[in-house]
């Protein structure tokens, strides 16, 4: 029998290992067929920021680190990151929604709609657009997923409230840092959060919740049965 395909869906390089390297590591070992989906290039929007030079380094570190966790397929595509409150969210929906008819996952996941920067907000908003229930597809379950720096960090008195957990073995968290650790552009000392030993607290922190030692946590947005 098949197993499932899953399609993981991230604003920028390294929320998928942030928010899923636990999950990538632990499914990938079942066999389930895991596809990252990265939205955005900030060179597109914000190039006075972001050099060329640096996405091209980006995302090198990504494939590495997707390579390490486990992950089948990685796509990319070139929407203009730090700039897409002024890019039509029907094209954002457009795209994930060609994806989604190319991969025909059983499971999405997509960044919380607490984060606080646009860009995670929008593409939340347009993944739910693309997976609207007028039209066939074999989608069983969405979940949403955290991402240190961006969900603890909300506004408007509003903060992601999981309800789904994943149990991580040590092996699976030490994948998820491994990985995380090939984003050498992107890590961070402590106490920053994008840090290893916060990637391991929060996954102690919701591994507690649930009566595990490590996990990583999630919010239901639809379940199929």
């Amino acid at each position: 029998m098949d197993k499932k395909k899953i399609l993981i869906i991230a604003p920028h390089a390294d929320d998928e290992i942030l928010g899923c390297g636990g999950f990538i590591s632990k499914y990938s070992k079942k066999n389930y067929k895991i596809n990252v989906l990265i939205l955005t290039n900030a060179n597109k929007g914000a190039p006075e920021i972001y050099s060329y030079e640096n996405i091209k380094t980006i995302r090198n570190e990504s494939k590495l680190a997707n390579l390490s966790v486990g992950t089948n397929k990685l796509f990319f595509e070139n929407l203009p990151g730090l700039n897409l409150t002024n890019y039509p969210i029907y094209k954002i929906s457009n795209i994930i929604d060609n994806y989604i008819k190319k991969i025909n996952p059983e499971v999405i996941l997509i960044p919380s709609i607490y984060d606080i920067h646009d860009d995670h907000k929008i593409i939340f908003k347009a993944a739910k657009v693309a997976m609207r229930p007028n039209k066939k597809n074999n989608i069983k379950k969405i979940l949403s997923y955290e991402v240190l720096s961006e969900t603890e960090w909300n506004e408007n008195g509003k903060s992601f409230n999981p309800n789904y957990y994943v149990k991580l073995k040590k092996s699976e968290l030490d994948s998820k840092i491994n990985a995380f650790l090939k984003y050498k552009s992107q890590v961070k000392k402590h106490p920053h959060p994008r840090s290893k030993e916060s990637i391991i607290n929060l996954s102690r922190l919701r591994g507690s919740q649930v009566f595990a030692q490590f996990a990583e946590a999630f919010k239901v947005e639809k379940i199929i049965d």
